[in-house]
């Protein structure tokens, strides 16, 4: 959900959104950050999102001007989000080196 993560400057206001994606192991969270972080954000200011794995968790942060941009570029990650765990499902989950 969308949050106010500048509440006492309202003339910088910031929006701020947090998705938390869970997977079965710590290498599939890896192979999942690997295929989405080259991925960067379109515009050159207004906007941030930060991705990392934590353990089996994939986490992603945005911050954004305005909630326009923000909606933009979370739907955009979650159709790309879609796309890797549908290509993970059909390949199988990764083999131990």
């Amino acid at each position: 959900m969308a949050e106010d993560v500048s509440a006492n400057n309202h003339a910088s206001q910031k929006l701020g959104f947090t998705l938390d994606v869970p997977f079965p192991s710590e290498g599939e969270a890896v192979i999942a950050l690997n295929s989405l972080s080259p991925d960067p954000e379109p515009r050159k200011g207004g906007i941030t999102k930060e991705l990392k794995a934590v353990g089996n968790v994939l986490s992603v942060q945005w911050t954004a001007d305005e909630a326009r941009i923000l909606r933009v570029s979370v739907g955009s990650f979650l159709d790309h989000l879609a796309l890797v765990l549908e290509t993970m499902e059909a390949f199988g989950p990764p083999v131990p080196q």
